[in-house]
């Protein structure tokens, strides 16, 4: 719930939208040729409300339906083995290399006519490399991932591009014992300017 900040020289101003959504998922783990992987899927339905000003002129619009569906697939490639349920117990983290990689499909709720969508009407595909290391009760996690879409090309009207979010997120957690842990994580986030019909729209993340 909050405001959405515009360009001064957009005709949408003071953009206000609030979101609820409700979201389902399912997660299955599996050993893959020695090492530990997943497979997980995500839906949701939403609920979205906004107001703006477009040209000075109130506009306000309520939608709900589906979201645009979340594939994910990971593997750990170094440094977790598949474990059976009394192996666990004993394992000790090391060093732990993985990768993922991340799916939406257009396939959210989208109305060409309108700004304001729950869907993207457009793929997005988001390819991540994990580093994790252990050090006695410090663990330090480092994850370097970028974004791809693809063009939306019915954008009211027009056609809307993004350019790759690369993205760099890291955390330090520490372990008081099995069960209690407390992590400081930091992400920083770079590109995905947008272009409508090949214009710039000067929008860098």
């Amino acid at each position: 719930d909050g405001s959405v900040s515009t360009d001064a020289a957009s005709p949408i101003q003071d953009a206000q939208v609030q979101t609820d959504t409700a979201v389902l998922g399912y997660s299955r783990a599996f050993g893959l040729w020695g090492t530990s992987g997943k497979l997980a899927c995500v839906e949701g339905e939403a609920w979205v409300s906004g107001s703006a000003k477009a040209a000075g002129q109130p506009r306000s619009r309520s939608v709900n339906g589906l979201t645009d569906p979340l594939l994910r697939g990971s593997i750990n490639l170094y440094g977790a083995p598949a474990l059976t349920m009394k192996e666990f117990p004993d394992y000790q983290q090391d060093l732990i290399i993985g990768m993922s990689l991340y799916v939406t499909a257009p396939l959210g709720d989208y109305d060409s006519s309108k700004l304001l969508n729950i869907g993207n009407n457009r793929w997005s595909f988001k390819p991540e490399v994990g580093f994790s290391q252990a050090y006695g009760k410090f663990t330090f996690d480092l994850m370097p991932a970028v974004t791809f879409f693809t063009d939306n090309n019915d954008f009211l009207g027009q056609t809307r591009g993004q350019d790759p979010l690369f993205s760099l997120q890291g955390h330090v957690i520490y372990s008081f014992r099995r069960s209690i842990w407390a992590s400081v994580s930091a992400t920083y986030y770079t590109g995905g300017t947008t272009t409508l019909d090949g214009k710039d729209q000067n929008d860098l993340e």
